[in-house]
């Protein structure tokens, strides 16, 4: 779906007081088709979340259900909501009532990800399993696919959740980061770790704050921030869950001595690499540090 990668975007839920589901950046107008959908994202970036939810709320008043524009307007109101239960029930709708439009996989992997944000590990399940049934092909089916296997480990089905694993990482694509993630599952699945998750040793796990590591003695092309390094896959778990919900975009790697290393980012820079890590002291706490990553 042309749209989809475009429209992948962070959204606040303030009920839940945070950024969930993470692993995008804020709500980008490219988001948005429609100009006046476009303003009302352009005010939320600008932090005048009422006034957003205000155009959002009279364009849907003032279209027809069957104006192609609704569906998009249902899903950007599901973006700007208040509330989880506004976000879901504008999601569901678009799903239900508009399942052949082109925001119809995109609301479900919302729906997904909201569930799991909510510990609602059932319905989670359950709207991984309809985008598996209803939306074979789309892009984010293996997005989809990460999170229902989440909650598949969550109700202790191994076997649903490890075949969730492996059909995404079947079609995963260029996604390091989320290669990286469901690289971490297929392990706990018994099957070989995906190639771009490994890493080699980086000589030491914890440097001191700030210092920078080189991955493997390759040329740095990039930085993450390393906020963990365990062999506790329930530490990984939580600490994946807790960056998620904070809205960092973590990823994990694993070393030759059986190390888990959340990280955060790929960043171009240092500097930004350096402002990430400052972030995650200030809401995390501990110690993360920069490493260089090829």
């Amino acid at each position: 779906m042309n749209l989809a990668g475009g429209r992948m975007a962070g959204w606040a839920v303030s009920a839940l007081g945070a950024v969930l589901l993470s692993a995008y950046p804020p709500i980008r107008l490219s988001a948005q088709s429609d100009p006046r959908l476009q303003a009302a994202v352009q005010l939320a970036q600008a932090g005048r979340l009422d006034s957003a939810r205000l155009v959002v709320r009279r364009l849907l008043a003032a279209l027809s259900p069957a104006d192609s524009a609704y569906p998009e307007a249902l899903y950007t109101s599901a973006m700007l909501a208040a509330d989880a239960s506004t976000a879901a029930t504008n999601l569901q709708r678009v799903v239900v009532e508009f399942g052949r439009s082109p925001w119809a996989d995109d609301a479900l992997l919302r729906l997904t990800q909201l569930y799991f944000a909510q510990g609602d590990p059932a319905a989670t399940v359950q709207a991984a399993e309809r985008m598996r049934r209803d939306y074979p092909d789309s892009p984010l089916k293996p997005r989809a696919d990460f999170w229902g296997a989440r909650a598949y480990f969550d109700l202790k089905d191994e076997a649903h959740g490890c075949e969730l694993v492996r059909e995404a990482l079947d079609r995963v694509g260029e996604d390091v980061e989320l290669k990286n993630q469901l690289s971490f599952y297929a392990a706990r699945c018994g099957a070989p770790p995906n190639p771009v998750a490994a890493a080699a040793p980086d000589g030491a796990t914890t440097p001191a704050p700030g210092d920078t590591q080189h991955v493997g003695g390759a040329t740095a092309t990039a930085y993450a921030v390393q906020v963990l390094a365990v062999k506790s896959a329930a530490q990984v778990d939580e600490m994946l869950t807790r960056l998620k919900v904070m809205g960092f975009d973590a990823h994990v790697v694993r070393d030759t001595s059986g190390l888990f290393k959340v990280r955060v980012g790929r960043y171009a820079t240092r500097g930004d690499a350096q402002q990430a890590q400052a972030r995650l002291k200030t809401k995390l706490g501990g110690q993360p540090f920069l490493v260089e990553e090829p």
